[in-house]
């Protein structure tokens, strides 16, 4: 990908996600027995479908979130175990639900779950999913827990039915866009880093502060994948190339590339929008002109910064291994792109 935008890496390394593993390995150790026992059923299906992709690979980047502000916050039990099981369920749900909505075939490289056992049993036992990470939550005790994850849960639900109404309309607006990208990604992320501070029994202040984190790191992730669905490869995405262009998809890349560009850029992306130009050749056209207007460069720049604003976030916490990596881990959002 071209783009003239640097990771911010300031050492020379490429940043990655392996100091928040190591940091919260133990931890994810935990979490993944409560993960395991709680997607058990008599139905075995259930735990049949639900495995396929929770054993899919991924990053697990949601239920690291809460592990690592957690180890920042300094907090010494063991309640965010099951929380950030019931996140991880809450993101594991929402998958089955998108790829069913999507008609996705790829996840991660692997057949979605929607091809192998068909849409009804994805969609039932992503409410299954839901359902436990309620449970967990419940467990807790906490109310602010409860509210804060519930909360979520709603917004991440209007996020994707505004991404719904909004697609195929080249006339969605930035504004919009970022509402949307705000609601269905970056409003667990938040969600996610936030309830740490309340396990670890902190003030308002560490909750905004780890709240504004992962706010603006799932923004960045969220704008580095929308630029990087039109420039890499099945291997990097786990998914076809293209599939939010053959979608109908009107991210920032298509946003920004549309305003710039000429009669003839602005009918093509209308068309291509509409589902009239989706062919290989028109993919290639479209990314052509992603990088002809600077849409894309922009788009990663714009991820920066909303991933420097993530790092800006933790400034008030002390220095050592949790706050590191949790400002790597923002740097990787937008080093994969390149």
């Amino acid at each position: 990908m071209s783009a003239t935008v640097l990771p911010l890496h300031r050492n020379g390394a490429a940043p990655s996600l392996e100091p928040m593993l190591n940091l919260v390995a133990a931890d994810m150790n935990q979490v993944n027995r409560v993960i395991l026992a709680r997607m058990q059923s008599d139905v075995p299906l259930i735990p049949e479908l639900a495995g396929h992709l929770i054993a899919g690979g991924g990053k697990r980047m949601r239920p690291m979130l809460t592990l690592a502000c957690a180890r920042l916050a300094d907090y010494q039990g063991d309640r965010h175990h099951r929380l950030a099981a019931a996140v991880e369920f809450i993101h594991t749900a929402t998958l089955l639900h998108d790829d069913v909505v999507d008609g996705s075939g790829l996840r991660r490289g692997r057949r979605t779950a929607n091809i192998i056992w068909g849409n009804p049993a994805s969609v039932l036992v992503g409410d299954f999913l839901f359902s436990r990470a309620f449970e967990l939550m419940v467990e807790d005790g906490s109310v602010r827990v409860l509210r804060i994850l519930s909360g979520a849960s709603a917004v991440i639900a209007e996020g994707e039915v505004n991404q719904l109404t909004a697609q195929r309309r080249i006339d969605t607006s930035e504004e919009r866009y970022l509402d949307i990208i705000g609601a269905k990604t970056a409003a667990l992320f938040a969600a996610a880093s936030r309830i740490a501070a309340v396990v670890a029994e902190k003030d308002e202040r560490v909750e905004r502060a780890f709240d504004d984190y992962g706010r603006n790191l799932g923004i960045a992730f969220q704008l580095v994948d929308d630029a990087i669905d039109y420039a890499s490869e099945e291997a990097v995405m786990g998914k076809a190339a293209g599939d939010d262009f053959r979608d109908g998809k009107v991210t920032l890349p298509v946003i920004l590339a549309h305003a710039r560009g000429s009669e003839a850029d602005r009918t093509f992306w209308k068309d291509a929008m509409e589902g009239r130009r989706a062919s290989d050749e028109d993919l290639a056209h479209a990314t052509a002109l992603l990088g002809e207007t600077g849409a894309m460069d922009d788009t990663l720049a714009r991820a920066r910064l909303y991933a420097r604003r993530a790092i800006d976030a933790l400034a008030p916490f002390p220095s050592g291994q949790p706050k590191s990596a949790l400002v790597e881990a923002a740097e990787f959002a937008v080093a994969r792109a390149y």
